[in-house]
């Protein structure tokens, strides 16, 4: 089972600098440049959740070839 939070996570993230991350992929890596000065919650959380494990094994739920993926669900079904 995924671990719930009740709240969101204490703002961490310092907007002035950068910040990214790689995701691990069986077709490669993907490095990501993360706004932290843009979208700060969305990056907060997002670093929260990645430091914590929430995606360590998880896979893409959709994948448009060309497109986009979507991935991040802990079923793996877009839940």
């Amino acid at each position: 089972m995924t671990t719930s939070y009740p709240s969101p996570p204490d703002m961490n993230l310092d907007q002035s600098k950068s910040y990214s991350a790689a995701i691990h992929t069986s077709q490669g890596v993907m490095n990501l440049d993360l706004f932290a000065s843009e979208a700060p919650l969305a990056v907060n959380n997002f670093v929260f959740l990645a430091r914590e494990g929430f995606y360590n094994g998880g896979g893409f739920h959709r994948v448009i070839k060309g497109f986009m993926m979507q991935g991040g669900c802990p079923k793996g079904d877009g839940t």
